[in-house]
């Protein structure tokens, strides 16, 4: 039965296949003939996973069969054959190595930066499987681009590393996304401004590494580099970027400083004000709000995360941050609720998140961890059981 199929149907094919009665299969479960019918006809919810236990013993089948879990998404296979093509794209030398194939005539700038801009829209919009498929032969432009030209083709290929670690980063490639930070921040050295931006993602890399204290080092000298010139608007999204990053690591490895951080971005949030990306930071007040959300779920203080988490996200700046932007927070959120052993809250944001981003929980393997861990908890709601049996991910 496909995953679309209402569980109040599963569970009346089932019965029908057992050969039971609605009022056979009411006694065995102790409950009305009047109940199963609502069950069946999807007037009443299944909302308590004991409720679905006991349905699928008295139906003698598996409760991830009663779910749909009998239907196994492919996402993981694709993705793992995706990231193999970007890692060629990554570890081709044939520009240095003056290979004929790298002796083709060089991109049109202007349409490079095009694509350079659509794959920035399609990782803010967590259209991961889409840029997948996008970065290898970005990545080949952008390097014959640079090699041609490479003052004019310097921006795009810093920002198509950039990106590529980014991306790198939320499906749990650290190793590979340090390569891509670590050229971006080679192709960009001598220019401060580029230098920055490649930082960000670079402070990402590291944390993902589990290299906190580096990554702090790095993005804090980065935001005081920059900060020593008089700033636009645009240098100021950056530098605060940069700030909430050291912040992050900061509270990664313990360091009290962590909230200082987060107060110099917040001053400079200020002036930025909230609905813009500057360097594809999306930062601003909203921003640092759900900053702070991150320092005090690191520091093991979920009870004050969820009290910031629900003031951030009744701000107007909350819908407009990127679809990424949301769901990632929204899943951290989650950790927050499973924190204070919360699993209905932890649920009902993973859910907001599945419908803000689908692909942040069926590519990212930590979004994935809070979900099991949020479906392991013996108050989880029916509608995330089902939602993680749909994804292929189970209890243990």
């Amino acid at each position: 039965m496909r995953d679309s199929v209402p569980i109040g149907r599963r569970v009346a094919y089932w019965r029908a296949r057992r050969r039971m009665s609605q009022q056979v299969f009411a006694d065995r479960l102790g409950k009305s003939k009047s109940w199963v019918d609502k069950v069946e006809r999807g007037v009443r919810a299944l909302d308590k996973v004991s409720t679905l236990r006991d349905i699928a013993a008295a139906l003698r089948i598996d409760q991830a069969l009663l779910l749909g879990q009998d239907s196994r998404p492919a996402e993981a296979t694709t993705r793992v054959e995706g990231v193999e093509v970007i890692r060629a794209a990554l570890s081709a030398y044939d520009i240095a190595l003056d290979r004929p194939a790298a002796r083709r005539d060089a991109p049109d700038g202007a349409r490079l930066a095009r694509r350079v801009a659509h794959a920035w829209t399609s990782f803010q919009h967590a259209r991961y499987p889409a840029l997948i498929g996008l970065l290898p032969e970005l990545l080949v432009g952008a390097q014959r681009g640079h090699a041609h030209d490479p003052e004019a083709g310097r921006v795009s290929l810093v920002e198509a590393y950039r990106v590529t670690a980014s991306l790198l980063v939320k499906l749990d490639e650290s190793e590979l996304a340090w390569l891509a930070a670590d050229r971006a921040m080679t192709v960009a050295t001598g220019d401060p401004l580029l230098v920055a931006a490649a930082t960000v993602q670079l402070g990402q890399v590291l944390r993902a590494a589990g290299r906190a204290r580096e990554a702090g080092r790095a993005t804090l000298a980065a935001a005081y580099r920059i900060g020593r010139a008089d700033l636009d608007v645009a240098r100021l999204s950056l530098c605060g970027a940069l700030l909430v990053q050291a912040a992050l690591a900061a509270a990664r490895h313990g360091d009290d400083r962590a909230a200082a951080r987060v107060d110099e971005a917040a001053d400079l949030a200020a002036e930025v004000g909230d609905g813009n990306d500057h360097h594809h930071t999306s930062f601003g007040p909203t921003a640092v709000a759900l900053a702070r959300v991150a320092v005090a779920i690191e520091w093991g203080t979920p009870d004050e995360a969820i009290t910031r988490h629900e003031e951030a996200v009744g701000r107007d700046g909350w819908r407009w941050l990127p679809p990424e932007h949301r769901a990632a927070h929204l899943i951290d959120a989650g950790r927050a609720y499973l924190q204070v052993a919360d699993p209905v809250n932890a649920a009902r944001v993973l859910l907001e998140a599945d419908r803000t981003a689908p692909a942040e929980l069926r590519h990212r393997p930590a979004a994935r961890n809070v979900l099991a861990a949020t479906v392991r908890h013996p108050g989880a709601p029916a509608t995330i059981v089902a939602l993680a049996a749909t994804l292929g991910v189970t209890r243990a």
